[in-house]
């Protein structure tokens, strides 16, 4: 089974005019400063968040409650990942003196034992480790966990690392798998991938074990949460009540598990889990069943925006096909989630599907996250939105037609700035000496494969263009392309000016060469606005159709567009065109096309023997991510055909 590598992101250098660099602008110069006001209860009107005041209750230098959700930790640790990959790429003294400042606050609210939880540290001290399957204190160690590694590769400093390698001790002298332990597992897995990533930070094996025992132990029987329930509630628990297990997917062991059931968030951390315990084990059953996961989810289960959980009841998967666009829940952390399980897929091999969904994920449903400002931040990313049903509809009130400050529940806004932050980490994959392109984002590389050291300059605007210029170093070595599946075979690469007929190898463009300095490549895919169709199964999409360019999704707004928009329909005839607007939602390029729409024609009759009337109409499409930065309006994304 093959390992392949990921570069350092420190050798990552992206350029701050290319699309991803101006989203990592934001996030740098506005979201991380928001995010540390809202952590600290300084912005109007806003949520409130008592984040760093838990720390400083649970460090016994602040007097108070505990406030917030169980897993409220875990919203500095995100905040402070992406604080980290922020200095990796630009070093900002004061930024990193408050982290440090907050890293020992952290340290001083960690217990004696190595514990770290500032719920059970100040509002239920004597029961920890009684409630795994709900109250999250593996999920926020995990979180931890990951800021620790990022902060350590950052700034080389280890407080947060030896921090969190004794939460990483206590932890093992309380679960695993010796009798006198708990043969337990985190309800809200996350800790099994950031286990793996202590483990590559630390080289202490106890990490890779932990990971492999969490993932090992998950689903068994007797099961772990049954037996936990009946310690903790006794009497009070009706014996006849058997828990299925799917919302947290311990139905069944996970090698035995063919699709991705409950909790969307939490069942993509597993996968991601599985994929890197799996990578680093050399375990082929567990990869297998990591690509079922996977051909279940892309074919039946994920929305054309890589959104993913259709209900909100449960923020979770329901069955195949299930794909609703006005009640759908696809929060955002579920379409990063899927970007981690992307990435760890892609550690384990190279196949072009995995960036093509990263890719999806990544530009639609991510970036959808967050006002183009960084200010305002959505947990629930909706594929139709009429803002009266949103307000008077309970079925529909999740779905918000304006992006709120923050939330009670803050777990999306810091983890999509962590996302954005560390897309270097998503770029390229080494199999010995093939380096594989999986995104294309403007900047300078230096990548170690077999053969040597290699530097590579990538010249874009992709998705805004569909060229993409690589220009690479001296030395025998492959560099693989991927050619996205979207275009449908409609690219073309050329080699020093010079067309070229690249082998593809499961979705790469692979050119194999000795390389001499300053050889050009130029890779230009076909981005032209098209026509997208759902499965003829999903009942919701039936007779309509989506319009994208490039890996970008897009929609049709009120402020472009007569309402109500459920009336508007795109004949099978009419052009797309396309023409970029500079000054339009930050520089995109628009797409229009003649429809019709439903009109009053004075008949107020409810029902009738003859179809509403119709006129003329410009249709005009915008990019999904950036909808709702100018008002409260209906939304959608699919239109009805005509």
């Amino acid at each position: 089974m093959k390992k392949l590598t990921s570069p350092d992101i420190r050798s990552i250098k992206l350029d701050d005019a290319g699309f991803f660099g101006h989203f990592i602008n934001i996030v740098r110069d506005s979201v991380i400063p928001y995010q540390w006001e809202t952590l600290n209860d300084r912005v109007p009107d806003a949520a409130p968040s008592h984040c760093v005041e838990n720390f400083k209750i649970a460090a016994g230098e602040a007097e108070g409650e505990f406030y917030g959700c169980v897993f409220q930790d875990s919203d500095l640790a995100k905040w402070l990942e992406a604080v980290a990959y922020s200095l990796m790429s630009k070093p900002d003294a004061a930024l990193e003196a408050t982290a440090d400042d907050v890293i020992e606050l952290i340290g001083r609210a960690q217990q004696p034992d190595g514990y770290l939880n500032t719920y059970y540290t100040v509002k239920e001290p004597g029961r920890r480790w009684t409630n795994l399957r709900d109250n999250h204190e593996l999920y926020c160690a995990g979180h931890m966990m990951e800021a620790a590694v990022a902060y350590y590769y950052a700034t080389g400093k280890r407080r947060l690392l030896d921090i969190m390698t004794r939460m990483a001790y206590h932890i093992d002298s309380v679960i695993g798998p010796e009798e006198e332990k708990l043969h337990g597992y985190p309800g809200h897995e996350e800790i099994e991938l950031a286990l793996v990533s202590m483990y590559h930070a630390t080289g202490d094996p106890l990490m890779l074990k932990l990971a492999k025992y969490f993932i090992d132990e998950r689903g068994r029987e007797p099961r772990f949460f049954d037996i936990e329930a009946e310690a903790r509630e006794g009497a009070r628990r009706n014996r006849r009540y058997r828990d299925p297990g799917d919302y947290a997917q311990w139905h069944r062991p996970v090698r035995e598990q063919d699709a991705l059931e409950g909790h969307s968030v939490r069942a993509l951390y597993l996968a991601t889990g599985m994929a890197d315990v799996a990578r680093e084990t050399g375990d082929e059953t567990l990869l297998d069943a990591c690509r079922r996961l996977y051909d279940n989810l892309v074919h039946r289960r994920m929305y054309i925006t890589g959104g993913v959980g259709s209900s909100p009841a449960g923020e979770r998967f329901t069955f195949d096909y299930d794909l609703p666009n006005d009640t759908v829940y696809a929060e955002t952390c579920a379409s990063i989630a899927l970007c981690f399980f992307m990435r760890a897929m892609l550690g384990n091999e190279a196949d072009g599907r995995y960036g093509d969904t990263m890719e999806t994920a990544f530009y639609n449903t991510c970036i959808a996250g967050m006002s183009l400002d960084g200010h305002n931040f959505f947990y629930v990313n909706p594929l139709e939105v009429r803002p009266e049903a949103s307000r008077r509809n309970p079925e529909h009130r999740h779905v918000l037609p304006v992006r709120p400050k923050w939330f009670g529940c803050a777990c999306c806004p810091p983890n999509l700035a962590r996302l954005i932050m560390s897309i270097g980490r998503y770029i390229y994959t080494v199999d010995g000496s093939t380096i594989y392109t999986n995104l294309y984002v403007a900047g300078d590389a230096s990548l170690h494969t077999a053969e040597g050291d290699v530097t590579l300059r990538t010249e874009t605007q992709y998705p805004l263009d569909g060229t993409v210029k690589v220009m690479a170093s001296a030395g025998k070595y492959s560099l693989a392309l991927r050619i996205p599946a979207y275009c449908g075979g409609k690219y073309s690469v050329t080699l020093n000016g010079t067309p070229l007929n690249a082998e593809i190898r499961n979705g790469y463009a692979v050119i194999e060469r000795e390389w001499a300095d300053g050889d050009c490549v130029i890779l230009t895919i076909d981005i032209s606005p098209r026509r997208v169709y759902a499965h003829y199964k999903v009942q919701n999409d039936a007779g309509k159709v989506a319009v994208a360019r490039g890996p970008i999704v897009y929609c049709l707004e009120e402020a472009d567009n007569e309402t109500p928009l459920g009336g508007a329909a795109l004949p099978q005839s009419s052009e797309l065109s396309c023409e970029y607007k500079p000054d339009k939602l930050g520089g995109i390029f628009e797409i229009t096309a003649d429809g019709t729409v439903a009109v009053d024609d004075g008949d107020d009759s409810l029902y009738r023997s003859t179809p509403p009337a119709r006129k003329n109409t410009k249709l005009t499409f915008i990019p999904y991510y950036t909808w709702a930065n100018r008002g409260e309006g209906e939304m959608t994304v699919y239109v009805r055909e005509s």
